[in-house]
């Protein structure tokens, strides 16, 4: 899978964290139900694992399902056994590119400069801008000129103005949990988050801000 285009064709990548297993394959479900179909289930999700193999089964092989926050490289390998065709990390992670699971995308976390120019040379498929509220849109505009070529997902306070900007200043995708998915993870309401979906998806859409 070549994930930074899988993003560039739908713009929006939904975190999905939760407390209750149930409700956060119910969230995952229904966020692709609605449209939003690059998602990512946070391993700090409780029984992460058992999420991501049940949604992988209803969803089918082609599923834009990954896994977050992830840390290490045994987490990573027990992601991809569970299904994952992505992984997202939230920091600088070593060994992935010479692990088992050397062959799947990842989605690495990075804020500075050098950072950036770290995870690259760890075979980051793109750069995962975090926390993207500490700069905002502004920051990823000046990144853009030392690193114009990079994939940027910006992740991290992002809300649906926050979300058009950042598109409109070049990052392939936006990466988008509690203003997005609220708490539908923890057995919130789910219309409200397909009510949630559907104003993300005009913003993705150019439709509004």
């Amino acid at each position: 899978m070549n994930l930074v285009e899988a993003l560039r064709k739908h713009r929006l990548l939904a975190i999905v964290r939760g407390n209750e297993p149930g409700a956060a394959l119910r969230t995952v479900r229904t966020l692709v139900e609605e449209g939003i179909e690059a998602v990512e289930v946070s391993l700090t999700t409780t029984d992460a694992l058992a999420v991501i193999k049940q949604a992988r089964a209803e969803l089918g092989p082609d599923a834009l399902i990954g896994a977050g926050t992830v840390r290490t490289v045994a987490d990573a390998e027990r992601a991809v056994d569970a299904g994952a065709s992505y992984l997202v990390t939230p920091a600088l992670v070593d060994g992935l590119g010479s692990s088992e699971v050397s062959d799947v995308p990842v989605l690495m976390g990075a804020l500075t400069p050098s950072e950036i120019e770290a995870a690259l040379a760890r075979g980051a498929d793109g750069i995962k801008l975090f926390p993207g509220s500490l700069g905002g849109p502004d920051y990823l505009r000046a990144l853009r000129d030392p690193f114009p070529e990079v994939p940027f997902v910006p992740v991290g306070g992002v809300d649906a103005s926050a979300a058009r900007a950042y598109l409109d200043l070049g990052a392939v995708a936006v990466g988008v949990g509690s203003p997005l998915v609220g708490d539908a993870g923890n057995g919130g309401d789910l219309g409200r988050l397909r009510a949630r979906a559907a104003e993300f998806r005009k913003v993705i859409a150019g439709e509004t801000a």
